[in-house]
């Protein structure tokens, strides 16, 4: 198999579903923005973690991609496939696992600043990258409506990342940056 195909030399790009759109098209926007998160998260990945985290982490990978493939499915000319869809129990999930990160962590009461340890900031990277995935795919669904659990999905997985940031950095013995008024 080639991975070159020179569809897209002229700038355009095909959805599921077949339709060809500018590679500008916010849905190529929303979820090459999801694609960047998932990066990330493999970064992440490559250092040490509990096995419950790396677990989780493996999971949100697979979600993404099922969630990008949503975000490009042009849905007037095809369904959604059952692969693509989000669960209320794979949001669920993520606030359990916030729950659980953070019943272990100090009371917050200052602004964090990213940073702390290696993993804190890329954990901070990926709640950030996760919030401008969210900005993307609400716009999105202003003009190609989709399921409002993949915008919930998104907006839990920025939670998460900033109690995994703290968690992180504070279980490595690290400290936590706060903001200095």
């Amino acid at each position: 198999m080639k991975i070159y195909t020179k569809t897209g030399d002229e700038g355009k790009t095909g959805l599921i579903g077949g339709t060809r759109v500018a590679k500008s098209d916010m849905r190529i926007e929303a979820y090459g923005t999801v694609d960047e998160l998932n990066s990330h998260i493999g970064l992440l990945l490559s250092y040490e973690h509990t096995a419950e985290n790396k677990e989780f982490l493996l999971q949100i990978q697979h979600l993404l991609f099922a969630v990008g493939s949503h975000l490009a499915t042009d849905t007037s000319v095809t369904n959604i496939n059952a692969a693509s869809v989000i669960s209320e129990t794979e949001i669920g999930n993520v606030e359990v696992q916030i729950d659980n990160l953070n019943q272990n962590l100090p009371e917050l009461r200052q602004f964090i600043l990213p940073g702390g340890s290696a993993e804190g900031a890329l954990a901070h990277i990926c709640r950030t990258v996760a919030r401008r995935a969210e900005r993307r795919i609400v716009e999105m669904n202003e003009f190609y409506p989709i399921d409002i659990k993949i915008i919930k999905y998104i907006n839990r997985l920025s939670d998460y990342f900033f109690v995994l940031s703290r968690f992180l950095t504070i279980h490595k013995g690290h400290k936590e940056i706060f903001w200095k008024k």
